[in-house]
């Protein structure tokens, strides 16, 4: 039997709910994004204050860009507002930006703010907060197995740890606790090779709605987990 090393080392949440979250107040759907958006920075320093040191969130699939413009609109306005405002707080905070995903469907303006974002932050020994964006995890494996077939590596050198490094961030470890909010109980192509092993943990919880406590039973119900990565 393993043991369970606590706090986890690494995090990732699927924030699920922000349109139901509006919904039930009768509001627009980007109300809820954008109530979900106001969430994320009290519940990066939960995190780092439960000594947590890297946190992923899914922001944006791939899947996504399939919602109607209008919305897609507003989710890419939302991103270009939120990282004006919320970098520099970060970066006060001592919290390392990166990203997580492709940048060659977003605008020019806003690949510029995403990559000044993580060249402001790149030095700070904090919390590492991967903001998963145009991501999904299929692409992922997709785009590694290209880079290596473009690198000429002979098929039978090929292996996990050869593929791995041709991931999106091959140095961030994998997740230990993956949490989805909003009471749906599935991956929904997030870090599907990096959470093979990774503990599942859902909540009906609404994310703008997922708070301390929330955080506090999440991290409990880890703790109490036993891993065992195949074995006995």
């Amino acid at each position: 039997m393993t043991e369970t090393s606590y706090p986890p080392r690494h995090v990732a949440i699927i924030m699920d709910g922000n349109g139901r979250w509006a919904k039930k107040r009768g509001l627009p759907r980007l109300a809820g994004h954008n109530a979900g958006g106001d969430n994320i920075r009290p519940v990066v320093k939960s995190f780092a204050d439960s000594g947590v040191k890297y946190l992923t969130l899914y922001m944006f699939s791939t899947e996504n860009w399939n919602r109607p413009r209008i919305e897609v609109t507003g989710l890419l306005s939302l991103l270009a507002r939120k990282i004006d405002r919320e970098t520099r707080a970060f970066h006060q905070e001592n919290i390392r930006l990166v990203h997580l995903g492709r940048l060659d469907r977003l605008s020019q303006i806003l690949r510029k703010k995403v990559q000044a974002a993580v060249d402001l932050t790149k030095d700070n020994s904090g919390l590492t907060l991967c903001l998963a964006f145009d991501y999904g995890g299929r692409d992922e494996i997709v785009q590694a197995a290209k880079c290596v077939a473009s690198a000429g590596i002979p098929c039978d050198n090929i292996d996990e740890s050869v593929l791995g490094r041709y991931l999106y961030l091959p140095d961030i470890p994998d997740p230990d606790l993956v949490i989805r909010t909003g009471g749906e109980s599935r991956l929904s192509n997030f870090l599907l090779w990096q959470a093979a092993y990774s503990e599942l943990y859902f909540t009906p919880v609404l994310w703008p709605d997922f708070g301390r406590t929330d955080i506090d039973e999440a991290l409990s119900e880890y703790e109490r987990r036993q891993r065992r990565f195949g074995r006995l």
